[in-house]
């Protein structure tokens, strides 16, 4: 095929000829594609050029491109510095892999950058080649001196796919794999992030320099990240901390202060966690909603006590509404306390802003009519 295309351009005339770049059709119908998928905030992305199980006069080819359209092993291809060449992995110019930060590929490091993608294929194996030089068309100058790594894959059987194709179809937040699919045939590959929750701080710790640091949301979302995959605990306290009292930056409320609380319990500072979420369920900016999703989190928590002080103190600052009876009514039941429950249970139902809570609430009504404990 590669010998093919490159003859019948160069006997194409002038008005006809193949320019990259230029907006004319692509060499043999080969069309151009491109493929991207994030691996958390690392951005792979696949540029190819697609040619067809179907020749470009419609022979069916089926059979005839493993071993022979694409040739195993290095090849002479007749044209360029005349070296045995890989297979350029698509058609055309370079399929080009391009990762914004560094991975490994099958275990083996691969530094951020744009790579030409060239392969040798094989019956039982395959050679994935990652070259410097990712500008070149086809494999014709292939120089094993560019390249930056080099993995062994095995290939495996694969639905009929009429189109060359490349596509991700394993993608977990850490790694994804990669697979070049045509005719019968997938070759795939591993891509890792190592260590990406230090890649996520550093990336973090760079946007807040930016427009996201001009206000204190970007800090808590920063530090909420930190608490969530329990790592730089210390740094999340930092942001939080800045969230709170910087100036021009930080704001006291309710969002801030319970974010704060939320690290220093992580961090294993119980005390001045306590006293630091007292100082945000207070906080006049705390609301209804805040108040009882709250109330929640403790019940959640098996704080059955401690939950129903928060459900009194939103009723006490927000009266008659339907979001604090039904905080009571939560607090009551895990209490022990189906009677009172019942009772704000039914306040609630009355007050209710939507079908989707009225049901929610009239299945509570039901549960505690017969006598029975409420889900929390």
């Amino acid at each position: 095929m590669i010998r093919l295309v490159l003859t019948l351009a160069l006997a194409l005339p002038a008005g006809a000829q193949i320019i990259p770049g230029l907006a004319t059709p692509p060499s043999g119908n080969n069309q151009s594609a491109t493929v991207t998928q994030h691996i958390g905030p690392v951005r792979v992305t696949i540029d190819y050029s697609s040619p067809a199980v179907h020749g470009p006069d419609g022979k069916d080819r089926r059979g005839q491109i493993w071993g022979k359209l694409v040739p195993y092993g290095l090849t002479d291809l007749g044209f360029g510095n005349g070296k045995p060449a890989p297979w350029r992995a698509g058609a055309n110019e370079n399929t080009v892999f391009t990762v914004s930060d560094n991975v490994t590929i099958e275990g083996k490091p691969l530094l951020a950058g744009r790579y030409g993608l060239h392969m040798i294929a094989g019956p039982e194996e395959w050679v994935l080649i990652f070259s410097k030089d990712a500008n070149a068309w086809g494999s014709f100058y292939y120089d094993p001196a560019n390249d930056a790594l080099r993995v062994t894959v095995k290939p495996h059987k694969h639905e009929y796919r009429e189109w060359l194709t490349y596509e991700f179809p394993a993608r977990r937040p850490a790694e994804s794999v990669a697979e070049l699919q045509w005719e019968e045939l997938a070759v795939p590959w591993s891509i890792k992030v190592e260590n990406i929750d230090d890649l996520y701080i550093s990336k973090l710790k760079e946007n807040l320099t930016n427009v996201q640091g001009f206000g204190w949301r970007g800090w808590v979302a920063a530090s909420q990240f930190c608490v969530a995959e329990n790592t730089r605990l210390e740094q999340a306290l930092e942001w939080a901390e800045i969230a709170v009292s910087k100036p021009f930056i930080g704001e006291t409320n309710f969002t801030t202060l319970s974010n704060k609380a939320a690290v220093l319990e992580k961090i294993g500072r119980k005390d001045e966690a306590a006293k630091t979420m007292q100082l945000a369920v207070h906080h006049q900016s705390a609301t209804s909603l805040d108040l009882h999703q709250y109330g929640r989190r403790l019940l959640t928590e098996k704080k059955n006590k401690e939950a129903m002080e928060i459900f009194n103190l939103n009723f006490q600052r927000n009266g008659d509404q339907w979001p604090t009876h039904v905080g009571l009514a939560r607090g009551y039941a895990a209490n022990g306390d189906l009677k009172q429950a019942l009772e704000h249970a039914r306040k609630a139902l009355s007050q209710a802003r939507d079908d989707l809570n009225k049901k929610s609430l009239e299945a509570m009504v039901a549960t505690l009519e017969a006598g029975q404990p409420i889900a929390q």
